[in-house]
């Protein structure tokens, strides 16, 4: 099969972004990758506006897919097809990049690839190494925290979720309530650095229960109210530390009981733990992950600290993977605000009963 090119989208939330991807001989190759962030824009307010995002994402998307088609040296007569987030995400910033997508598969007869951003982070690690299917996953980030095995593009199945918050809105949150900057996640790792994390013992949600779900809004509670009491930057330190410690020992003790369950289902096969999203950048939570996958016979692999965040390089190899396989998607494809990636499963046992709250998965 000749090699394919296809131009990736990305705008679920606070990141417009776009990349070209070439996949040859199930290979990736990411020959741009461009990403204009929000982060000043939403500052001010503590966290990420959905309307702003909006209104960003429609002002820089077009010179963001102009800069990723320069940066590859490729013009769009060059690409095979168009990937585009259509969601998890905040349903107005996903339908800017998705409409935008539409257009350049329209105004090109191209074909489309409506990707499921959660998707585009189960295969990012693919975009750097190469890690054959299938694998174990951890997905975890701002928006959502899951376990999943992974067996090709498209056959995912869940095993854990979040039944209330994910880790890096626990990040991001107690963060808040530390005074820090947003995004509080990686503020909350550098005034952790030097920090005594046992000054503050902290609950640890579903500790020795059975299955691979995952609880934070009991830490982030107890974390915010201890916050509240800090007198001086030790102890803000001293908190910072504990915060991130209890989250990294929790993500790899429910990690430690998928392995159980992933290994004793595939013996014969080769076992892969990979962990992707936002979180896996923190170095502490990624070290307690490795030592878990090293101590179950796992090898362990993470992307790189620029395929963590969100980035369309890979919605892009998704929507290639999608692509070899023929598996495209008509123009009236929708921007979805929660998709989950084993819907057999959440329709079967769902993690949040229907509402207007809960995790975007």
């Amino acid at each position: 099969m000749k090699p394919l090119l296809v131009l990736g989208v990305e705008s679920s939330c606070d990141e417009t972004a776009a990349a070209v991807v070439r996949l040859a001989d199930g290979r990736a190759e990411a020959l741009s990758s461009v990403v204009a962030s929000q982060a000043a824009a939403h500052a001010p307010f503590g966290g990420v506006v959905p309307e702003v995002a909006a209104r960003a994402h429609v002002e820089v998307i077009e010179p963001t897919v102009r800069h990723a088609l320069a940066e590859a040296g490729v013009t769009l007569k060059a690409i095979d097809g168009i990937a585009a987030t259509a969601g998890p995400g905040l349903v107005g910033a996903v339908m800017v990049g998705l409409a935008f997508g539409k257009a350049l598969a329209l105004a090109g007869g191209l074909p489309l690839m409506a990707v499921n951003h959660l998707e585009g982070h189960a295969v990012s690690v693919r975009l750097t190494a190469d890690v054959p299917y299938p694998f174990l996953l951890l997905l975890v980030s701002g928006g959502h925290c899951q376990l999943l095995e992974v067996a090709g593009i498209g056959r995912l199945h869940r095993l854990g979720s979040t039944i209330d918050d994910a880790a890096g809105e626990a990040f991001d949150k107690i963060g808040k309530a530390l005074g820090l900057a947003y995004p509080g996640g990686p503020a909350l790792e550098r005034l952790a650095e030097g920090g005594r994390a046992e000054r503050f013992p902290l609950p640890r949600a579903l500790a020795g229960r059975e299955g691979c779900d995952f609880s934070f809004s009991g830490l982030k509670t107890a974390a915010a109210r201890l916050a509240e009491r800090c007198a001086d930057e030790a102890d803000r330190r001293d908190l910072a530390a504990a915060v991130q410690e209890a989250i990294a020992a929790q993500l790899a003790e429910r990690s430690a009981r998928a392995m159980a369950l992933y290994a004793a289902q595939h013996k014969s096969t080769a076992l892969r733990f990979v962990v992707a999203g936002g979180v896996a950048a923190n170095r502490t939570v990624r070290a307690a992950l490795e030592a878990a996958a090293r101590a179950h016979g796992f090898s362990f692999h993470a992307p790189p600290l620029a395929y963590c965040t969100d980035n369309a390089a890979m919605i892009a190899l998704a929507g290639a993977e999608r692509l070899a396989a023929g598996m495209t998607d008509d123009l009236d494809a929708v921007a979805r605000p929660r998709w989950p990636l084993d819907e057999a499963s959440a329709l079967a046992s769902p993690t949040h009963k229907p509402g207007r709250k809960g995790a975007k998965a």
